[in-house]
C-alpha cells in the first residue's frame, strides 16, 4: 500500500510540474529547470522503438531464382518471365508453366531475378523463330525439336544444356544485340517491380562457370538501379570461366558505374573441389593480393539450396550429429566425375571457413570470410522453399505423381533421383529498410543467414561483456549491438582474462515446427597450425525433461510426425530460444570463428507431402521427415 501510495504522488507531482510548464508556455516561456524534468521524464525518450539506428527486421528473400530467360529453364518449359517471378514473390498467385496455380503462404520482402547471364533470353528468341538464330543449322534443329513433341523439347533442352555447360553453344546463341534488347528489359521489369519499403527487386544475374563439369557458379547482385546496370551487359562464362576475370569486370563496373557490386558462390558440393581449393585456376597458391580480391568480391556463400546442404559432411565433421542433412555428394554438377573422399575439404562452409583461418595466418587476409544465406536455384520462376508448396528445380519436376522417382542428373557414373531435390532455402537480410541499398549493405558487411525454407528469427552478437540476465530482456537487440557485434562482424581485442561471450536468440516460424535446440560451432587454428572445429548445444527445448548426457551429446527431441497424413504436432520442443553462452575452451592466442546453428523439431518433408497428396508409396530409402535449420553467419575472432 505504502508503495502505491509513494506512485500515486510521483504521478500526481508529475502531472503538476508538467501542467506549470503548459501554464507558462501559453504565457509565452517555458520556465521548467532541466534538473527538475531529468527527475521526473525519462532522458532518452520513454520508447524503446523510437530512433533505434541499428536492424530491427529481417527481411525475407531468394538470391537465386531463374525464369525462361534462362537457357535450360526455358528448354526444360518453364514459359514464366521475371514479371510473374515479382508477382508470385509479392504474394500473388500464378498459373505454373505446368499449369497448377501456385502462391506463397506470406510475400516475400524481396527477389533478385538470377537468369544464367550466357545466352539469356535466346531460347525463347529461338522458341519464336528468330530469323538470325535459324540461320545456325543446330539452332534450328533444336527449334525444330522443341516444337516437334514434349520428349523431342526435352532432349533438345538436354542437347542445349550439355552445350551450354561446356561453353559449346553455337555462337548465333551469343547474339550481342540479343543480349542487350533482353537485358534491357530485365532490368526494366526490376525498376518497374522495385517498391521501396514494401517490395525490393534487386538487379542480379548468374555467372554461370562450369569448368569440366565442375560448379563454380556465382550470382552477381547490384547495389543500384537500371541507370547504372543498363550500362553494361553481363559478363559470362563465354568471356572466361575464371573468377578472377569475373572480378576485374567487376572493378570495372564500380569504376565505370559508381555503383556497387557482390557476387554470391553457391553450390561448392557440387564442384568437386574446386569451390574453395588454395589455388587458383591456373594452378598458382594463393597470395595476398588474391586472397584481399576475393574477400572483397565475395562476402557471402549461399549454402543452403535445392541442389543440397553445403554446411558440413559427416566425413569432415564425424562427431557432428546434424552433418549429414540433405547431401548431394555423388559428384560434380554433371556427374562427369564421381566423387572422392579428397574433394570434401574444399566444398564445405565449415571447412571453407576453417582454411580461411589457416590461409590468413599465412597470407594475413582470409580469402573465406563469408557470411552464410540460403537460396532457392529453382528454374521455375516460383520462390518456393515451403516442404509442402515445394515447385522443384524446373517445369518438369513441378508437383507431379512421379517427380520423385526420374533422375534430376543422370551420367553413367550414377544419378540423383528426384525425391533428393530439397526443398531449400531463404535468405534474410537483417536490414534498416526494404531498399535495394539497405539489403545490398546488409550483405556486405555479412549481416545476413540462411535457412533451409522456414522463416525463423535468429540473432547472434558477440562480445566480451554479456551476461546471463542480458537473455531475460524481450528487446535483446538493444544491447546485443551495445555491447557486442552482429553476425558477420569482429571481435574487438580480447581483454586479458576473458573468453568471450555470445547472446543468440531464436524464434519458431508460426507456419513450422517448434524449436530443438541452438548451437554454436567454432572453428579455430591452433598451436601447431592445424585447424579444429567443436560443435555446443548451448540452448534446448523441453529442458525440464531433456538433460545433457554424460557423454556430452544431448537426446534426441523426439518425433511427432505422422507420415501418413503429413502432420506433425509442436507438443515437443519450444517456441523460442535465447541464451549468453561462454566460450569455455577459448585461447586468446588462436583465430577462431563462431556461429549459431538453429534446428528444428522433425516435421513433414515434401516427399511426404507429395505421398499424401497424390496417393502414392514411397520406396524405403525415400526420406519423409526433415528437420529444418538456419545458419547465421559467423563472428570472427583474430588474436
Amino acid at each position: 500500500m505504502k508503495r502505491f501510495i509513494f506512485q500515486l504522488l510521483a504521478v500526481v507531482a508529475a502531472v503538476a510540474i508538467a501542467a506549470a510548464a503548459v501554464a507558462d508556455e501559453q504565457a509565452g516561456e517555458v520556465t521548467l529547470d532541466p534538473e527538475e524534468a531529468a527527475k521526473h521524464f525519462p532522458t532518452r525518450g520513454y520508447s524503446p522503438y523510437a530512433d533505434r539506428g541499428f536492424p530491427t527486421q529481417a527481411l525475407w528473400g531468394d538470391t537465386h531464382l531463374h525464369t525462361a530467360n534462362s537457357p535450360d529453364a526455358f528448354a526444360f518449359g518453364n514459359r514464366l518471365g521475371p514479371e510473374e517471378a515479382y508477382r508470385f514473390a509479392r504474394g500473388e498467385a500464378v498459373t505454373a508453366s505446368a499449369g497448377l496455380r501456385a502462391q506463397l503462404s506470406r510475400p516475400l520482402d524481396w527477389l533478385v531475378v538470377a537468369d544464367h547471364g550466357v545466352a539469356m533470353g535466346v531460347m525463347l528468341e529461338l522458341y519464336n523463330g528468330n530469323p538470325s538464330l535459324l540461320q545456325d543449322e543446330q539452332m534450328k534443329r533444336w527449334h525444330l525439336m522443341m516444337h516437334e513433341s514434349p520428349e523431342t523439347g526435352v532432349a533438345a533442352a538436354m542437347e542445349i544444356i550439355s552445350a551450354g555447360s561446356q561453353g559449346d553453344l553455337p555462337e548465333a546463341a551469343l547474339d550481342p544485340v540479343i543480349t542487350r534488347t533482353v537485358w534491357n528489359d530485365y532490368i526494366e521489369v526490376a525498376d518497374r517491380f522495385n517498391d521501396p519499403g514494401r517490395f525490393t527487386a534487386l538487379i542480379g544475374y548468374e555467372w554461370t562457370s562450369l569448368i569440366e563439369g565442375n560448379n563454380l557458379h556465382r550470382v552477381l547482385i547490384f547495389r543500384g538501379d537500371r541507370s547504372t546496370a543498363g550500362q553494361i551487359q553481363p559478363f559470362t562464362f563465354a568471356h572466361s570461366p575464371d573468377p578472377e576475370d569475373l572480378w576485374e569486370f567487376m572493378q570495372s563496373y564500380e569504376d565505370r558505374t559508381g555503383d556497387f557490386v557482390l557476387a554470391i558462390p553457391h553450390n561448392g558440393n557440387l564442384s568437386n573441389g574446386m569451390m574453395f581449393m588454395p589455388e587458383t585456376i591456373s594452378g598458382k597458391r594463393f597470395d595476398r593480393d588474391y586472397a584481399e580480391t576475393r574477400a572483397r568480391w565475395e562476402p557471402v556463400y549461399e549454402i543452403t539450396q535445392i541442389k543440397g546442404d553445403g554446411e558440413a559432411h559427416p566425413y569432415l565433421s564425424p562427431n557432428d550429429e546434424f552433418a549429414g542433412y540433405e547431401l548431394w555428394d555423388k559428384g560434380n554438377l554433371d556427374l562427369s566425375q564421381a566423387k572422392t573422399d579428397d574433394m570434401l575439404q574444399y566444398e564445405y562452409a565449415r571447412e571453407a571457413l576453417k582454411n580461411g583461418l589457416a590461409l590468413e595466418a599465412k597470407l594475413g587476409v582470409n580469402p573465406f570470410k563469408l557470411g552464410v544465406i540460403g537460396s532457392t536455384d529453382s528454374h521455375t520462376s516460383l520462390a518456393t522453399a515451403a516442404e509442402e508448396n515445394f515447385f522443384g528445380k524446373h517445369t518438369g519436376k513441378e508437383p507431379n505423381a512421379h517427380r520423385g522417382e526420374v533422375p534430376v542428373l543422370s551420367s553413367p557414373s550414377g544419378e540423383v533421383m528426384g525425391w533428393e531435390q530439397v526443398s531449400s532455402g531463404l535468405a534474410a537480410a537483417w536490414a534498416t529498410e526494404n531498399t535495394r541499398e539497405a539489403i545490398w549493405d546488409a550483405f556486405d558487411r555479412r549481416e545476413v543467414y540462411g535457412t533451409t525454407g522456414p522463416r525463423i528469427l535468429v540473432r547472434f552478437w558477440g562480445g566480451w561483456e554479456f551476461e546471463a540476465g542480458d537473455a531475460m530482456s524481450r528487446l535483446p537487440a538493444e544491447t546485443g549491438y551495445a555491447k557486442g557485434v552482429p553476425m558477420g562482424g569482429d571481435l574487438r581485442s580480447a581483454p586479458a582474462g576473458k573468453a568471450p561471450t555470445f547472446l543468440v536468440g531464436a524464434v519458431k516460424d508460426p507456419y513450422s515446427g517448434n524449436l530443438d535446440r541452438i548451437q554454436i560451432i567454432k572453428g579455430w587454428l591452433d598451436g601447431n597450425g592445424d585447424t579444429q572445429e567443436k560443435v555446443y548445444d548451448v540452448v534446448w527445448s523441453d529442458a525440464n525433461s531433456r538433460q545433457m548426457g554424460a557423454d556430452g551429446k544431448l537426446p534426441p527431441v523426439g518425433n511427432t510426425v505422422d507420415v501418413e497424413n503429413a502432420i506433425w504436432t509442436n507438443t515437443i520442443g519450444d517456441p523460442e530460444l535465447i541464451t549468453m553462452w561462454e566460450d569455455p575452451d577459448f585461447d586468446p592466442s588462436q583465430p577462431a570463428f563462431y556461429y549459431a546453428r538453429v534446428i528444428e523439431i522433425p516435421t513433414p518433408r515434401w516427399t511426404a507431402y507429395d505421398a499424401l497428396r497424390f496417393g502414392i508409396e514411397m520406396d524405403p530409402e525415400v526420406p519423409m521427415v526433415t528437420q529444418e535449420r538456419a545458419y547465421t553467419s559467423p563472428i570472427w575472432y583474430t588474436p
